[in-house]
């Protein structure tokens, strides 16, 4: 009952317009208790209830709630999916014992949506088409229902059979065949029923009965690499979330090493009791399952972390899985010195991030700024492109070519005099041109023409002072644009 100071809730409904006409999306229990209903048209709702509030559905912002609602009851195990448009459908299989058992779980569960605020109806049963029939079929909130492991049939023979999740269209006509319940259409030839109606009954009856697997889009792989731990009284200190962080890298880098495998990215995700996830991350530039190693960098971090009024659970997940053979060792029982040298690129990269941690390696492009890219530090690969020793390059490359006010005696001559950063050279000596064609099958940043315009002479010049330059007239046609784009020193 509400306070003498608490307004009484209000009827409310979200609407959306489905072919043409403003139907009714969700209702709040005053709503529905004044008789309306989803998918009922606006215009009858409000002559049934002229008080009603009305607001516009956000289709798209429900399935972000619902996905966040998701990865908040990742608390009580790894399999946790939105099931659209209204539930969550969570597999606590090898987790219910964590919590004293498959009741237990379910009743923590719905206290903590309870103090929440969120009204709901769970059901625990072997098949996920049982658990989804029972919780709708539930009519007291917050109760939790429980089907035994095989025995769905029976629990589910008396349900209407709209609770298969089945279309309208197809409730409607099994209907009109006098079949309402899923025990009584269970006892219908399967055959028959195919054709009249096409696979979808009869595998939703198999899925419900659990001979047969519904398919579930879970956010995370069905058996992901991490390790979680749950604390009987919330934690908070910086010493306690130190020592979580080496027990879960502990126990799941001795999985990783067992099974010869290494991650190249931890994340550490922290429960709060108020239901925020905070998290952090760290990445390895070799895949590794080193404990102490990826202890070291998750705690460099743990100062990102508010522990709020407590925490909870924490889980630790490994990434990026890669195949990891033990370490070659030295004769004097030593580290390869590529070991000790990834540990110094991590603990840098955690620190200023991996963008800027990285070394060059040729690329295949006869333009001169796209013949080198960028990769990781540790990446071991083999150079796909290799300059022809008889064109001579630069030792200096700019990182973008300069444009230089240069005249020329004749257009297609190399220039007697140009001008950089206001400094005034004079040509003394000048080879080329050497013309480094583009590449025809890219577009300029602005996608509006490809480069055949940027066709570039280059000339390797001398000034009178002996400092030597590259530099290249741009475009085939029009005034010629000169630049700068390397020094020899």
């Amino acid at each position: 009952m509400p306070s003498e100071n608490e307004a009484p809730a209000k009827p409310a409904a979200t609407v959306e317009t489905l072919h043409a006409v403003r139907r009714l999306a969700a209702v709040n229990p005053e709503a529905a208790a004044a008789g309306l209903a989803p998918g009922q048209a606006l215009a009858e709702a409000r002559a049934i209830c002229p008080e009603l509030d009305v607001l516009e559905a956000d289709p798209a912002a429900d399935r972000a709630a619902l996905a966040r609602l998701a990865g908040w009851a990742e608390r009580y195990t790894p399999l946790a999916a939105p099931d659209a448009p209204d539930g969550l459908v969570l597999d606590i299989a090898g987790c219910e014992h964590l919590f004293g058992g498959e009741r237990a779980l379910a009743e923590d569960l719905s206290a903590r949506l309870l103090r929440a605020g969120l009204e709901h109806r769970l059901a625990v049963a072997g098949t996920h088409g049982a658990a989804w029939a029972l919780a709708r079929a539930a009519t007291a909130r917050g109760i939790c229902i429980h089907a035994a492991p095989g025995a769905e049939r029976a629990e589910l023979a008396t349900l209407p059979v709209a609770l298969l999740r089945l279309d309208a269209r197809v409730v409607a006509g099994l209907r009109r065949l006098g079949l309402r319940s899923i025990g009584e259409l269970a006892r219908q030839p399967r055959g028959e029923l195919t054709a009249r109606f096409g696979p979808t009954p009869v595998q939703r009856l198999d899925q419900a009965h659990g001979a047969a697997d519904a398919a579930i889009a879970w956010p995370r792989p069905p058996e992901p690499w991490e390790t979680r731990l749950a604390f009987a009284e919330p934690i908070g200190t910086a010493d306690d979330l130190a020592r979580t962080l080496a027990t879960l890298a502990a126990a799941l880098c001795a999985r990783l090493e067992a099974a010869e495998r290494g991650a190249h990215r931890f994340i550490a995700t922290f429960l709060r009791v108020d239901g925020a996830r905070p998290a952090i991350a760290i990445g390895t530039s070799l895949p590794g399952h080193d404990a102490a190693h990826a202890t070291k960098l998750l705690a460099a971090k743990l100062g990102e972390i508010d522990p709020g009024f407590g925490i909870d659970a924490a889980i630790l997940t490994a990434q990026d899985i890669a195949p990891l053979r033990p370490p070659q060792r030295r004769l004097d029982d030593g580290r390869e010195a590529a070991t000790g040298l990834a540990a110094t690129i991590d603990g840098l990269a955690n620190r200023i991030g991996p963008s800027h941690i990285w070394r060059s390696e040729p690329y295949e492009s006869h333009v001169p700024e796209r013949a080198v890219r960028r990769i990781p530090p540790m990446t071991a690969t083999r150079p796909a492109w290799e300059y022809d020793p008889s064109a001579e390059r630069p030792i200096r490359l700019l990182r973008r070519p300069e444009p230089v006010e240069a005249t020329a005696l004749v257009p297609d001559e190399p220039p007697i005099l140009f001008r950089w950063r206001g400094a005034l050279h004079r040509i003394r000596a000048a080879t080329g041109p050497e013309r480094i064609a583009a590449e025809w099958w890219r577009r300029t940043p602005d996608d509006s023409r490809k480069e055949t315009d940027l066709v570039r002479d280059y000339y390797r010049v001398e000034d009178t002072e002996g400092a030597r330059f590259w530099l290249f007239r741009a475009g085939l046609e029009g005034t010629p644009r000169w630049f700068l784009h390397g020094l020899f020193g």
